[in-house]
């Protein structure tokens, strides 16, 4: 019997065998081809705070609540699952805080009984009807009771109202052509048009105007689709441009990409040729 012991000691480890989170979020942006200027530009998440989480150090995040926010930014910017990352980071840091529930406090100041006062507000208003009433009921029993006419003042009559005519049926719209080569080809020609669909599967892109803006910067899921235009030039990245159709100027770009292949492209107005790879 060995002294100084206890069952919890005896218990087998149970070790977790995915890859950390620091490591996980680097290994998804090296394969995405994306550097760390990129992915903090895209994230809004300094770049001393992303090369620390790919270190697994949340110290510069300042508290769970923000470190949560950057692990769920950047999984989302190289294609992993945020929820996972987040749940991940709860077992290993004591688990997600319940928050405090504040209604208590505010409904036991709501039933606090209040003493009720007069309202002699409210008694004051009611007496100066009764007698107006009263004086009312006089006046007009008296002019009837002498066989006189009544008459009645102007404006006393009840407004006629106005029938409730049946509504003006709205316009209709007009109909939308169907989609067509010929209403894809009908772009403006005084400025450039790429239109990007995830055809083949998921793909992280980024669309910047010719004064550099930013215009997008996301995950494309598949079935999705976008549309950039610029009086000069569209610049692209396409993390997976071998799962994207691409039209530039109203005409398709041939899938010459691979899967899994990274494309800088950038397109004006004329011919698609004049993108540059």
């Amino acid at each position: 019997m060995s002294i100084g012991r206890s069952p919890e000691d005896d218990r087998p480890s149970i070790e977790d065998d995915r890859p950390l989170i620091g490591r996980a979020l680097q290994q998804a942006r090296v394969a995405a081809g994306l550097t760390v200027d990129e992915v903090s530009g895209s994230t809004r998440v300094r770049v001393p705070i992303v090369h620390a989480i790919e270190q697994e150090d949340f110290s510069r995040c300042g508290g769970d609540v923000y470190a949560r926010g950057h692990i769920r930014m950047l999984a989302r910017a190289v294609g992993l699952d945020p929820d996972a990352l987040v749940a991940q980071y709860d077992a290993a840091h004591g688990g997600r805080p319940e928050p405090t529930p504040a209604a208590p406090l505010f409904e036991a100041e709501r039933i606090r009984p209040e003493s009720r006062r007069p309202n002699w507000t409210a008694a004051m208003v009611a007496a100066i009807v009764a007698v107006v009433g009263f004086v009312g009921f006089t006046l007009f029993n008296g002019a009837d009771g002498s066989g006189g006419s009544v008459d009645v003042a102007e404006g006393s009559m009840p407004a006629t109202t106005k029938p409730a005519g049946k509504p003006t049926p709205a316009k209709p719209a007009d109909p939308k052509p169907d989609p067509s080569d010929s209403a894809i080809a009908a772009v403006p020609s005084d400025q450039v048009t790429v239109a990007l669909t995830a055809k083949e599967g998921k793909s992280w892109i980024s669309a910047k105007d010719h004064n550099g803006r930013l215009l997008f910067d996301g995950l494309l899921l598949q079935g999705e689709s976008k549309t950039f235009t610029d009086k000069e030039k569209i610049d692209l990245v396409l993390g997976d441009a071998g799962a994207m159709q691409l039209f530039v100027n109203g005409k398709e770009v041939g899938n010459k990409f691979e899967a899994g292949q990274v494309q800088r492209l950038t397109y004006t107005r004329g011919d698609p040729g004049v993108g540059v790879g």
